[in-house]
């Protein structure tokens, strides 16, 4: 999929609304429009990557700032003495239905496991 047609390009680019919570230079994070849980927020990188699969060794900097900017938006929603889940679904059988790296943090209630 070229990055004009992704969703989450889209929303970068401003061209699709979202409820954003977070965005520097480097990555966005807005509440998923069907939340699996009371807190359900997506971060994604700006620059477009198809998946998790797809992140190579330049990238390493990119990912350390996705997982230090979720732990910040778990602070700011007020999960982190209760704690909140973080799941990077991989290709159809890993559950991914947009084709852009995008990390889930949910939280504000109990989370079993296993998930699914």
């Amino acid at each position: 999929m070229a990055a004009n047609e992704c969703l989450f390009c889209k929303i970068v680019l401003g061209d699709v609304p979202a409820d954003i919570v977070h965005e520097d230079d480097q990555v966005l994070a807005f509440r998923d429009i069907n939340p699996r849980a009371p807190i359900h927020i997506l971060i994604i990188p700006k620059q477009h990557l198809e998946s998790l699969a797809s992140v190579a060794d330049e990238n390493r900097d990119l990912m350390g700032h996705m997982m230090l900017t979720t732990k910040k938006i778990a602070r700011d929603e007020g999960l982190s003495q209760s704690g909140y889940r973080t799941v990077i679904n991989i290709g159809a059988d890993g559950g991914q239905t947009v084709n852009h790296l995008h990390l889930h943090l949910l939280g504000g209630r109990a989370l079993r496991w296993p998930p699914g």
